[in-house]
């Protein structure tokens, strides 16, 4: 028995970006573009997805959303899916002014595994 590299299995990668707006707090704006967001869900591939209201004042990001994919293909597809795409062009870059994006897969260092 000895530690494996998890890559060798598909691998759920959780795909979160924090973010702050240009609208001004509690606007229609905003509340339309936190909207439009929650519309990705529609997109395949997409599971347990959340929009967040950033609570600390570590820093100035005020939103944020998180989604899991099962593996790379998944993702890949989320990304390249024309309903993401647009809402990258159309929303998101002319209506965020700061953001940052972490995927991430689970990590286990510490965990014996057997192939």
């Amino acid at each position: 028995m000895g530690l494996v590299e998890r890559s060798v299995w598909p691998r759920m990668i959780r795909h979160t970006v924090t973010f702050r707006l240009k609208h001004p707090p509690g606007s229609s704006a905003e509340r339309d573009f936190l909207q439009a967001a929650c519309a990705l869900t529609s997109i395949p591939g997409v599971e347990k997805f959340e929009c967040l209201r950033q609570t600390s004042s570590k820093n100035n990001f005020t939103f944020g959303l998180s989604m899991e994919f099962a593996d790379a293909a998944a993702y890949a597809g989320y990304c390249d899916h024309p309903d993401h795409t647009a809402f990258v062009q159309q929303r998101w870059i002319p209506e965020v002014a700061d953001f940052l994006e972490l995927d991430y897969v689970a990590h286990h260092p510490c965990q014996t595994l057997t192939p």
